[in-house]
């Protein structure tokens, strides 16, 4: 066990920070979208609230635990397996960074779940628990993104009914700026004629510079208010993340006891900050913008349907993917407002269905080379 107890902190450090690269801006994605903060402060927000859903799982989630462990799945024995427990970290790592670096969200849920199928079958042939594979795993998993689109446009009318009741409504703009006109000129080099400068005016809704609602509620700006939500719902998703992904990590490290639960946590929840900090940009762009567009309510309907969802599989024990439930969300907002990128969303799912079989084929290629070395 000794041999393999440093290479498995390592292969648990690495995924905490893929996963922090990946996923930690997803639950402020909604504030860059819709154009009510800007990169950094949306990521430091994020940085602060995942780090105490990360520390909060010390006491609330630690069900997940067990379960990324592989209890029930696979043979007791092979949870205290050295090569085992480094294959599943490791499958699942590349399977998360590779992503990553080409900006595509995937789950660190599913690429953990793949890579524990994959070492196990590698491990012991099918001698695998079907139920508690479907049941732990693949029900929540694909249950959880139909959830949240269900949800999403579910209330999406109620919020946009109730922000008409209490008197909101979206303010339009009037641009004035300077157009500057081309010159003409033939294909034979005569001028027809030469560039000018004239003064053009657009009365539209205010898309670009974030469309705002007017009215007040009690006294307060109504945009005030849904901003204020918004910042907090999102605050509310990274803490989920951070609560339900934690235990997911440190899981493995524990099974080959490395560290205590404790330190396990604290150094997961530094690194996954690290990953965010460092890695998140090309994510973030892809989730924030690429998905659909969005106004600073919409995106907060979106929050609030992925936070509950969330926390409540935390609290309950189902390892559900916070990836597959805010994406989930944002394509409920995209199909309720008729502005969803398809050709965006379709490769984001094809992502997903390749995340299962390419972290279970890398698991189990990384269990046989170690188990090798482990005879050597």
């Amino acid at each position: 066990m000794s041999d393999f107890a440093i290479p498995i902190l390592f292969a648990m450090l690495f995924v905490a920070y893929g996963n922090g690269a990946n996923d930690n801006f997803k639950g402020v994605a909604t504030l860059l979208g819709s154009g009510i903060s800007d990169y950094r402060k949306a990521l430091g927000w994020a940085t602060v609230a995942t780090f105490a859903g990360s520390m909060t799982a010390l006491a609330l989630a630690t069900r997940l635990i067990s379960v990324f462990q592989g209890k029930g799945l696979v043979p007791e024995v092979l949870i205290q397996f050295p090569p085992f427990l480094a294959a599943v970290t490791l499958g699942a790592a590349f399977t998360v960074f590779a992503a990553t670096i080409i900006g595509m969200p995937i789950s660190t849920t599913h690429a953990l779940a793949g890579a524990l199928v994959g070492a196990g079958v590698a491990a012991t042939g099918w001698n695998l628990s079907l139920a508690t594979l479907l049941q732990n795993f693949f029900l929540p998993l694909l249950v959880s993104p139909l959830l949240a689109v269900t949800l999403t446009l579910m209330f999406y009318p109620l919020l946009q009914n109730g922000l008409r009741l209490i008197g909101a409504d979206k303010q339009t703009c009037v641009c004035i700026g300077n157009q500057m006109i081309p010159a003409t000129v033939t294909p034979e080099g005569y001028i027809l004629s030469r560039s000018s400068t004239s003064l053009r005016v657009i009365v539209d809704r205010e898309t670009q510079c974030v469309e705002r609602l007017t009215g007040t509620f009690w006294g307060i700006r109504i945009q005030k208010l849904i901003d204020a939500g918004h910042f907090f719902s999102a605050g509310a998703v990274s803490f989920a993340r951070g609560l339900n992904d934690t235990p997911k990590i440190v899981a493995l490290g524990l099974a080959a006891s490395t560290l205590d639960l404790t330190w396990s946590v604290g150094l997961v929840a530094v690194t996954m900050a690290l990953g965010g900090i460092l890695n998140a940009r090309k994510v973030a762009e892809t989730v924030s913008k690429r998905i659909t567009a969005m106004e600073p309510e919409q995106g907060f309907l979106a929050n609030v349907v992925t936070s509950f969802l969330v926390i409540f599989a935390s609290k309950w024990g189902l390892p559900v993917s916070t990836t597959h439930v805010s994406c989930g969300s944002l394509f409920g907002i995209g199909i309720a407002n008729g502005r969803g990128h398809w050709g965006v969303i379709r490769t984001i799912l094809l992502a997903w269905v390749l995340t299962l079989p390419l972290a279970g084929i890398s698991g189990a290629v990384i269990f046989s080379a170690l188990s090798r070395l482990s005879e050597v």
